[in-house]
Order: structure tokens, then sequence, then C-alpha cells
């Protein structure tokens, strides 16, 4: 009967050590989403529960009887809170902006209470075991479970369930815990216990029940509410949030809440971004598109008769089936995606570009702002003279490089990488009516020219159908005033892997005026 018992004990850390590590994860992906700077966001997040973890062994010391009890308790508690957290969040996104505080508090609770579960369990099956044994096999049916629970949360959790049912899973896990330990422990208990007990669990079983139902509509609410406009397509990928809104005729792409396109004026983004580098190319036949799922940058590039083959590479197998087959998108880039010169790719750029055995004319990175430092990897000197590498000469590389007046030494510090890494460079800017003020950093590789504005200036789009750019937009693009953009250039370093500065300098950019 004891060893059945502690069994019982040992299958329970199992399950509640797979319940924690993945709470610590959903926990983690929310504040990135909503926060912004998943690195720091992590970093924080597991930092907070873990030393809340070590606060909440620290109280179970003083517990010194109905053990059982209160193990059930906080099993409970864990059930709703980790169920409901995520609907919390969204909830409070509607009526508040101290988001932060709201997840940093969910996280030091959290992570309180299952810092309680192992001390109580050792405490519990020290009656079944020897010290030596119970300590070393509860702590290792704790890890083993965090190991499983990494597993699912990386591979059916976030792809899979997403945000929305992942937690409640957690929170039928430590249900179905809390539950075989009644049935298996029942004589552990007091009358009194028993009561409370049944109906603790009936109430919590009864919750979670109607929270899956709830859930949707509630997770909905809170989406729709940080978006001006309608969602009318909102998706959690593993490496994203996906949302399409829209207002009248027109529809905004979203990727973690960042606008990306807005189909009003994309092109006066993607016009700049394709074809200054294709008409300053001599004669461009393989293409290489990093990033840009949505398929925009694409269409444009395939007004060119010359070019041969198009190779797009995107992390997110979600964006560019999006883009293939989403009427909105399917619509603005006249399936691009599906045209036969296009080869996709869902892999990461800086892992492909480190590999790749093709050469290219032009290479275009239509990738989302450095806001942090995985996507800074994409915009430092190491991926930049992986690309110089991978460019024939005379080849043009152009990159967006974020707001040259939001987010200024972002925008000069791109410049500068690209400058470092062997290109001729020329910044470009525009006004994207509801993006702001926009720049590009634009290069060529063993350049026969001095300048590449002067030539820049004399390209000729008449041959090629296009919306907005002509020779007369060059002018414009290529022109920052007096003085150009110079103004901060000495106090910016150049963005590298082992000196990420660039990151720093987006979030620390004038976006409070944009």
């Amino acid at each position: 009967m004891d060893i059945k018992r502690s069994t019982l004990l040992k299958a329970a850390i199992f399950a509640t050590g797979f319940s924690g590590v993945v709470a610590e994860y959903i926990l983690s992906t929310l504040a990135t989403y909503f926060l912004g700077d998943s690195i720091f966001q992590w970093i924080i997040i597991i930092s907070l529960m873990l030393f809340s973890m070590g606060v909440g062994s620290r109280i179970s010391k003083s517990f010194e009887k109905n053990l059982l009890k209160r193990f059930l308790l906080v099993e409970f508690t864990l059930s709703f809170l980790v169920s409901f957290s995520p609907l919390i969040v969204y909830t409070a996104s509607a009526y508040t902006s101290a988001i932060a505080a709201l997840i940093y508090s969910l996280a030091i609770i959290i992570g309180l209470l299952i810092g309680m579960e192992v001390p109580l369990v050792i405490r519990m099956n020290n009656k079944f075991e020897k010290l030596r044994y119970n300590i070393s096999s509860i702590l290792e049916n704790d890890y083993y479970g965090s190991l499983l629970g990494g597993v699912f949360f990386a591979f059916i959790g976030l792809p899979l369930l997403g945000l929305i049912y992942t937690p409640f899973i957690l929170g039928f896990v430590n249900l179905i815990v809390a539950t075989a330990l009644i049935v298996g422990l029942w004589s552990e208990l007091k009358m009194k216990e028993r009561k409370t007990i049944s109906t603790s669990g009936s109430f919590i079983l009864a919750t979670l029940i109607i929270g899956l139902f709830i859930a949707k509509p509630i997770i909905l609410f809170g989406e729709q509410s940080k978006y001006l406009d309608k969602v009318v397509y909102s998706e959690q990928t593993a490496y994203q949030r996906i949302v399409l809104t829209q207002w009248k005729e027109d529809y905004w792409l979203y990727l973690n809440g960042n606008q990306q396109l807005c189909t009003k004026d994309e092109v006066m983004y993607h016009e700049p971004l394709v074809h200054p580098a294709m008409k300053l190319h001599p004669h461009p036949v393989n293409v290489l598109v990093l990033g840009g799922g949505d398929g925009c940058a694409v269409r444009e590039i395939l007004k060119y008769p010359s070019v041969e083959s198009i190779k797009l590479v995107d992390l997110d197998p979600a964006m560019t089936d999006l883009g293939k087959t989403h009427p909105v998108l399917t619509n603005l880039n006249k399936n691009s995606l599906l045209n036969d010169k296009v080869e996709i790719i869902n892999d990461d750029g800086y892992k492909l570009i480190q590999n790749d055995k093709d050469y290219y004319d032009v290479i275009i990175i239509d990738l989302p702002d450095p806001r942090s430092v995985e996507l800074g990897r994409l915009y430092s000197y190491e991926f930049y003279r992986s690309c110089y590498r991978q460019l024939r000469p005379q080849g043009v590389i152009i990159t967006q490089a974020g707001s040259p007046y939001f987010a200024t030494k972002a925008f000069l510090c791109i410049g500068k990488t690209m400058k470092k890494a062997g290109f001729l460079t020329q910044a470009m800017h525009n006004q994207v009516i509801t993006m702001g003020e926009w720049g590009w950093s634009l290069g060529q590789k063993k350049s026969p020219y001095e300048s590449l504005k002067e030539p820049m200036l004399k390209l000729d789009f008449s041959d090629i159908e296009t919306t907005w750019i002509n020779n007369e937009a060059m002018s414009l693009l290529t022109s920052f005033g007096k003085n150009t953009y110079m103004w901060e250039q000495d106090s910016v370093e150049v963005n590298q892997i082992h000196n990420p500065v660039l990151y720093k300098y987006y979030l620390k950019g004038n976006w409070d005026l944009y």
C-alpha cells in the first residue's frame, strides 16, 4: 500500500513539473506579445518565477499539519490561475495599459504556488521512503515532467492549441493530479477536509469547463481592443501572432501587434523596397527575398522579364500560407506566391544565408523591425557579410531600415553596418501614409560608381507598371535635406552579433511621437 501511495505522489510531481514549466512558457509568451523584446521578457518572467518558487518553498515550511489538504488546495488554485491567465491579461488589455504589472504579478503568484508543490510532496512521501530515495526520486520526476512540458509546449501547445486552449490543458492536468490524490489518499483526509476538498474540486471543474467555452470570445474581445479596426483574421503561430483588420475597403496586417502593411498605401513601401534595387542592377536574374511572406515584394519583382528565379525565405509557414491563400492577400499580391518562378522556403534567414550555395543578383530584405536581439541578427555585420558573399559582382542589396525620424539611430546603424560589410550604400526614405516616415538602406557589391545617388537619380521606370514610383520620386527618396541625415552618425556603433546595439537604438527611438 505504501509503495502505491509513494508512486502516486511521484506521478503527481511528474505532472506538476510538466504543468509548471509550461506555465512559465505561457506567461513568457504573453509578456512577449504584449510587451515586446522577447529575450528580455523570457528572462524576467522565468527569473521572477524561479525566485517566487524559492519563496514558495520557504513558505511551505510553515505548514505543519494537513499537508495533503494544503497540496490539493494549491493544485486547485493553480488550475484556475494557469487556465485563466491569458483571459485575465487579454481582458485587462481592453481597460488598462498596466499590462506589465499584471503579467509580472501573475508570474509571482503562480511561481509561489509552484514552489510549494515539491516540498509538500517530499514531506508527504517521507513516511513511505528513506530520505535519500525520497528527495532524489521526487526531484527526478519533477525534472522529467519539465522536459515533457517543454516538448509539449514547443511542438503541440503553442503551434497547435495556442494561448487559448494550452492553459486549460494545464488546468486539467493540475485538476487530474488533485483528483488522483483524493482517490488514492482518501483515508488520509479528515471528514471536514473531505467536504472542503470535494466542494473546491467540483467548483474548479465546473469553472474550467465553462472557461473552455468562453475563452475564445474573451480573447477575441481583448484582441479587438488592441486595434482601432475590426479584426477579420487572427492566428497564434509558433513564431508570432498574425492579425488582419479591416476598415471600410482597407485592410491592415499586424505581426505581434506591429503594423506590417496597409492595403491603402503599401505600394509606397513596396515599390521603393523593390524597384530602385532591381533597376540599379544591369540584369537581375536570380533574386533572394528574406521575409516578405505577404507576397507584395514578390509581386513587384515579377514585373521584370529578366528574372528567372525568386527564392522567398520566411520563417513562419503560416505567414506564407496566408500569402498564398487568404483572399485579402492574394488579391493584393496578385497570387505572386503561386508563380512558377517562386520558391518558398520556411527557415530562419540568418541560418539559410550562412549555408546557402546559390548566388544572387539582388537580395531584398523585408523583415520586421529590429526590436529584439534575435531580429537584430538579421541586421548585423555578420549577416551582411554573408549576403555580400552570396551576391554576384554589382549585386544589389536593400533592407527596410525602420524610420529615420522615429528611430534615427537605428536607421543610421543599419546603414553604417551595411557599409562596414563592404557595400557602397545609399539611404532612402518615404512618407508612407499609415506608417509615417519610413526608410531603407541600399547597397551594391563592387559598384562601378563612386556614389549611388547619382545613378539612382537617373533610373527609368517607364518600362514597368508602377502605381507610385517614377524617376521624379527618386529625388524625394534619396534626399534628406541640409546636412542630410548625418547629425548623429558619429555616436552610432556597428551592429554585431557580439555587440547587438541595434535593438537598443530602436527601442529608445521617438516612438511616442508616432
